[in-house]
């Protein structure tokens, strides 16, 4: 399968379960600052891996990627109707923390950019 249409198929999904979690999931669990960051398919289309991002503490993370476990299967019926393909993805939800990673590098680097100003004004 190309790899155009698997990219197509990913944006779709991520659009349907983007506009689910915001307007159809009532949890409580899941934190209200969650989005969806990527959507990966395979190429045989029968597993679609979400890689979500969720801005809170630990708990709310870990809170959230359970109660979307939990409602997977709700995820891949409503999936199924928006789109029509021959198979429809088991979805697998996890965890983005590429963000945290973003921060805690850019955080390191003005550290590291502070103590050579230091060294230099000596």
């Amino acid at each position: 399968m190309s790899s155009k249409r698997l990219g197509r198929i990913s944006e779709e999904i991520k659009k349907i379960i983007s506009s689910l979690i915001r307007n159809e999931l009532k949890d409580p669990r899941i934190a209200p600052m969650t989005s969806i960051m990527e959507v990966s398919v395979t190429k045989d289309m029968r597993y679609a891996k979400v890689y979500i991002s969720v801005y809170g503490s630990d708990k709310e993370k870990n809170d959230t990627i359970i109660a979307l476990q939990k409602a997977a299967g709700f995820i891949r019926k409503e999936v199924g109707r928006e789109i029509k393909l021959k198979y429809i993805p088991q979805i697998e939800f996890a965890l983005d923390t590429s963000i945290e990673n973003g921060i805690y590098m850019n955080q390191l680097i003005e550290k590291v950019k502070k103590q050579e100003s230091e060294k230099n004004e000596f």
